[in-house]
């Protein structure tokens, strides 16, 4: 960001498309994040599952 209040004037359009585009990239990476959480806390819920059957053959 410019400090003098003329440069900000100047490149305006340009602050804010880069101010926007960041924003949608960093959206992006958070959905993608959350995405990624929720698949890695199903594929644990169903190891879990699969190794608790696996106990239960093995009688403990």
């Amino acid at each position: 960001m410019p400090n003098d209040p003329r440069a900000v004037r100047d490149y305006v359009d340009i602050i804010k498309g880069d101010f926007e585009l960041y924003i949608r990239d960093i959206q992006s990476y958070f959905r993608c994040l959350e995405e990624e959480r929720v698949r890695a806390f199903e594929e644990a819920r169903e190891v879990s599952q699969e190794y608790g059957r696996f106990l239960e053959d093995l009688g403990e």
